[in-house]
């Protein structure tokens, strides 16, 4: 069974800095991608960042170049998403999805979700 745990949320004030974690099982971890999304109320979801886990490629929002970085740890299946210097518009609850697709990739069927994480930035 393919599952996604996202953990690292919470709240922080701005310009500070948060890291989540995806942790992956129940699929071969090798070379998928493994997007970063989040939504916050009233609002679409959004594409954030995205890693190839088998060349650690990355794609990013043009919202949060810059500022956050994804990166994956190939051993304990898990990617990483750093923030730093985060506003309150990154309030959000943020979300790790995979797909067998290049990054970045669009949702839909195929694709496995986390649970999501809660992020709030406080002014």
């Amino acid at each position: 069974e393919v599952q996604l745990v996202e953990s690292g949320g919470g709240l922080v004030q701005t310009g500070g800095s948060l890291r989540l974690s995806c942790a992956a099982s129940g699929f071969t971890f090798d070379d998928v991608a493994i997007g970063w999304f989040r939504q916050a109320p009233g609002k679409e979801r959004e594409g954030v960042s995205c890693i190839s886990t088998g060349d650690g490629g990355t794609w990013y929002a043009d919202s949060v170049k810059g500022r956050f970085t994804s990166s994956r740890d190939k051993v304990l299946h898990t990617t990483y998403l750093q923030m730093t210097s985060l506003k309150p518009e990154d309030t959000a609850v943020y979300y790790c999805a995979t797909e067998a697709a290049p990054c970045p990739f669009r949702t839909g069927s195929s694709t496995y979700w986390g649970q999501g994480t809660q992020v709030t930035v406080s002014s």
